[in-house]
């Protein structure tokens, strides 16, 4: 029984944290004046076939880079066959445009995010 309850509790504790975090995700109405939000397509043919170890220094090298561009920040990244989608926080296009020349990774289509929606959307008053 108790390690039943201890099961409950760490699942509902893990489901809160994740609530928010999700909670905390940036918005780009509420970003500071003067940053932006970025969706950037990637063609990348065989993406999905990488090894964990590939992806790893893929996001290693980024990171790096990023070092340098202090002004833009990397969100995540959705990893499909053959395309990327990463999503970032920079002033302006040409600063997310500069870290793909940097570290080598390609910018198909750098696209500014105007808003946020999804399920709670729909309920929201």
């Amino acid at each position: 029984m108790k390690s039943i309850k201890i099961l409950i509790l760490s699942t509902l504790a893990f489901l809160a944290a994740g609530l928010a975090a999700a909670k905390e995700q940036p918005k780009p109405e509420s970003l500071p004046a003067g940053m932006n939000m970025y969706v950037i397509e990637r063609d990348m043919p065989g993406l999905g076939k990488l090894t964990p170890v590939e992806l790893k220094a893929a996001s290693q090298k980024s990171c790096s880079v990023l070092q340098n561009l202090s002004q833009v920040t990397w969100l995540h990244s959705y990893v499909t066959g053959d395309k990327m989608y990463c999503v970032y926080l920079a002033p302006n296009e040409a600063m997310v445009r500069e870290h793909a020349k940097q570290g080598g990774f390609p910018a198909t289509a750098v696209n500014k995010v105007s808003t946020i929606i999804g399920p709670q959307t729909a309920t929201q008053p």
